[in-house]
């Protein structure tokens, strides 16, 4: 190892984050690494307690980040035969992945559609052939590691009006166009047989979706990693990164670990470690409310337990629990910022879908963040050679980080044709960069909002 750092080339490689006077970056979880108030956390499995890193150790790969992203690269190592340490600055799911709806949703939030009109036929092939391939990694990682976690199948995406109807079908065309023939129109009255409602005009059904507890993912994904002789360590905050010739030195508040390679996961929560990341993505956070058991109200609102979302900008998301809760969810905030009354926000969605449930009681509310870029599309990269990273899955990252998990560990076994095409996709600032994303966001919500409400 030589004993001088060495400096990232400067367009490829981030500057590893030096801050001045000898001062880290230590990012603070507010409620110091335990799990929010939700339902998730009050229905998970039962977990070890997983000690924080206090000395200094070494490792072949170093994967920073305890959600699917680096759960999926950690596990996809594994099961080819590396050595790999997982830290997470809280416990395992804490973030995004133990707060998300739990729908399985085969896609980006960047449409094929837009993504080939802003970056061609090419890339939205490339994009078309491999959005399913995230649902089928869970799914075999829940068959494979015996995962309990209320996997159940199918999902919808319901329109409103007669607009996103016809957006609808021009998608369910490409989708076609692209192989993917799990997918159904529905009408007013298909949809109806899914859903009591009289709120939507009709929508597509995906028949290779569905929904789950994503907790107790999280929590199987670190138990099988585990068992395949990973380690994992628990509030345990990254404060920087150290280049060298031939290893990577990831400096905690208490310990570090050298390792040959190591893999970025941070995604919404990573803070203010590598601002090179960070100013990439804004966090924005989306709330879920739980209703008390509903009994049989549940089976007669959604008689097939299909998870459902609608195609507006701004959207509802929505679900049965396996103890039979309303799983309502929806909102934004861009910044990250937490609601001061979640059910007052979520809860008037909920009832103009079901005024079924007007007075039921509100058990749980939460919210959680996602990391949104700009174009909507995720990220993949090297800050080093020997340091990858992904994020900003903006608000689809079930799926998208289970599928960039594999890609990663392909990438670091030397299989590198997906990685590489994901990395020539070019990622756009936000207009204004940190100082004007939100208010930018903000005014492009309003717009979109506005188009949603007029059917435009």
């Amino acid at each position: 190892m030589s004993n001088s750092n060495v400096t990232p080339p400067m367009e490829q490689n981030a500057q590893p984050n030096k801050p001045s006077n000898n001062k880290r970056n230590i990012p603070h979880y507010s409620d110091k690494g335990q799990y929010p108030d939700s339902y998730y956390a009050a229905s998970r499995n039962p977990k070890p307690d997983r000690p924080t890193l206090k000395n200094d150790i070494q490792t072949e790969v170093c994967v920073v980040g305890g959600g699917y992203s680096g759960l999926s690269t950690a596990l996809h190592l594994i099961e080819t035969d590396h050595e790999v340490v997982i830290l997470e600055g809280a416990q395992i799911g804490w973030g995004a992945s133990g707060r998300n709806g739990g729908q399985i949703v085969n896609g980006l939030n960047a449409s094929l559609q837009k993504i080939q009109k802003s970056y061609g036929q090419q890339n939205a092939d490339f994009v078309g052939q491999l959005v399913t391939r995230g649902g089928k990694i869970i799914r075999r990682f829940i068959a494979d590691y015996n995962i309990d976690c209320d996997l159940k199948e199918k999902n919808i995406f319901a329109a409103l009006n007669n607009g996103q109807l016809r957006d609808l079908q021009e998608t369910h065309a490409l989708w076609e166009s692209h192989g993917m023939h799990d997918r159904e129109m529905l009408d007013k009255s298909g949809i109806q047989e899914h859903i009591k409602t009289d709120a939507y005009v009709g929508g597509v059904i995906d028949h290779s979706g569905g929904h789950f507890h994503p907790l107790n993912l999280a929590l199987g994904e670190a138990a099988a990693v585990e068992q395949g002789g990973g380690t994992i360590y628990e509030n345990t905050l990254v404060v920087d990164i150290e280049y060298f010739d031939d290893s990577i030195k990831i400096i905690t508040e208490f310990g570090t670990v050298t390792c040959k390679q190591a893999v970025i996961c941070g995604n919404a929560y990573l803070n203010k470690v590598i601002p090179k990341l960070t100013d990439r993505v804004m966090p924005v956070s989306t709330q879920i409310i739980a209703t008390e058991p509903l009994g049989d109200l549940a089976d007669q609102l959604l008689p097939t337990d299909v998870c459902v979302e609608d195609v507006r900008y701004i959207l509802d998301y929505y679900r049965l629990s396996a103890d039979k809760r309303m799983l309502f969810g929806g909102g934004t905030v861009y910044g990250g910022q937490d609601p001061s009354d979640i059910t007052a926000k979520i809860r008037p969605n909920m009832n103009k879908i079901f005024p079924e449930l007007r007075d039921v009681k509100i058990d749980y509310a939460w919210s959680g963040n996602f990391a949104l870029s700009f174009s909507r599309v995720p990220q993949l990269g090297k800050l080093h050679d020997r340091v990858f990273f992904a994020h900003g899955y903006s608000g689809h990252g079930v799926t998208g980080s289970h599928l960039f998990g594999q890609i990663l560990a392909d990438a670091i076994n030397g299989k590198t044709a997906e990685f590489d095409t994901f990395t020539k996709i070019p990622w756009i600032p936000f207009p204004g960069g940190r100082a004007l994303r939100v208010p930018y966001s903000m005014m492009g919500s309003w717009w979109y909002a506005l188009k949603d409400r007029t059917g435009m």
